[in-house]
């Protein structure tokens, strides 16, 4: 199961995560009316690191043992982004092979993700 101890450290990754997604998006968003910089940048930001991180952990298997790692590439990058974990969850389908997962997951997140979105807006009308 899950101790305290590992709760709290995700509790506290996903918490820094989310505080700055918030910061660099309202600094950068704003920047233009045509394009959401600040959403973009910590999406590809995120997925970077949380690349890093799995990179890393590939490399030097006793990385993914030490408690900061859950802290970074799930609590921070949880909390950051989200989009890091799509990505890397597609990557792997691609490494693997696997063209038609990697398609239907792909298409099915962003056309189901949006139109989620806008059933919740209907849906609340």
């Amino acid at each position: 199961m899950f101790s305290l101890k590992s709760v709290l450290i995700l509790f506290l990754g996903g918490g820094l995560g989310t505080v700055l997604r918030y910061m660099i998006s309202r600094v950068l968003n704003p920047l233009s009316p045509h394009f959401v910089w600040g959403t973009f940048g910590v999406n590809i930001l995120g997925s970077l690191l949380l690349g890093l991180l799995v990179g890393y952990s590939l490399k030097y298997p006793s990385i993914s043992q030490q408690a900061w790692f859950p802290f970074l590439a799930v609590g921070l990058c949880g909390g950051f982004t989200t989009f890091s974990s799509l990505a890397l969850e597609n990557y792997n389908f691609i490494k693997s092979g696997q063209f038609l997962e990697f398609s239907l997951y792909l298409a099915a997140s962003v056309i189901l993700g949006i139109g989620a979105i806008a059933a919740g807006i209907f849906i609340s009308k």
